[in-house]
């Protein structure tokens, strides 16, 4: 069986070789590269599943490799930070991170998010086939959403985002609800993660993210969308 295999980059030395160990013994084959340069050659193989990217690299920094391997695609990325109230947070995910974690890093929750990361490969959950959202298309079941015709490059994870809230079908999913289905496990009241891909998810489909018709923000409560699909027509009975 083949090991899902990750990109560890890490300028310590110490620190890339204690994780080869720990992490191979959760079952992962490990990579190591120390500078950015390196990153963004290495991420191009097709054998790279997940990046776990410290942010402080020497040369090209981990919030410049961070936005370049987005803009090439949706390779999922677990960013590293030594603080995790500091503003570094946030700008790695905007910069397009999937998830964070924080040093020192601890090989048993380390794997976890991994795991919890490549399981959104997985089929977006029950909805209908076709869910419109105002002029925004989703196609759960084949992993395609389209913004007045044209299509929408997503990551998994905000694929997953919209597809959770298309199928509540207008009700309002929680914080909680969200940070559970789409990350996987709890994240004790820290919505920054869950904010930030809200904010993202909008720029792509939203005609003006300031002014959102498709992601509704419900203060206090979570999120819903703005128009309720409807339901796919029933074979044989007219439109």
């Amino acid at each position: 069986m083949t090991r899902t295999r990750v990109l560890l980059v890490d300028d310590d030395v110490r620190v890339g070789r204690s994780l080869v160990l720990a992490l191979d013994d959760e079952g992962f084959a490990v990579d190591v590269v120390h500078t950015g340069e390196d990153a963004l050659e290495r991420a191009g193989d097709p054998d790279v599943d997940v990046v776990l990217l410290d942010l402080m690299l020497p040369g090209i920094d981990g919030f410049t490799v961070c936005r370049r391997l987005r803009d090439a695609g949706d390779l999922p990325i677990i960013m590293v930070t030594a603080r995790s109230d500091s503003a570094d947070v946030i700008t790695g995910l905007e910069a397009g991170a999937d998830d964070y974690v924080t040093k020192p890093l601890v090989a048993g929750e380390l794997a976890a998010r991994v795991r919890a990361l490549l399981r959104r490969r997985r089929p977006a959950p029950a909805a209908p086939r076709r869910v419109t959202l105002g002029e925004v298309e989703l196609r759960p079941d084949e992993g395609v959403a389209l913004r007045a015709g044209a299509p929408v490059h997503l990551t998994r994870t905000e694929f997953r985002l919209l597809s959770e809230l298309a199928a509540a079908e207008g009700r309002i999913v929680t914080r909680d609800e969200l940070l559970s289905r789409v990350w996987g496990y709890e994240y004790h009241g820290d919505t920054r993660l869950l904010d930030v891909h809200v904010r993202r998810l909008r720029r792509k489909v939203e005609a003006d993210p300031d002014r959102p018709t498709v992601v509704l923000t419900v203060r206090g409560a979570g999120y819903k969308v703005g128009h309720v699909p409807d339901p796919d027509p029933v074979p044989g009975r007219a439109g």
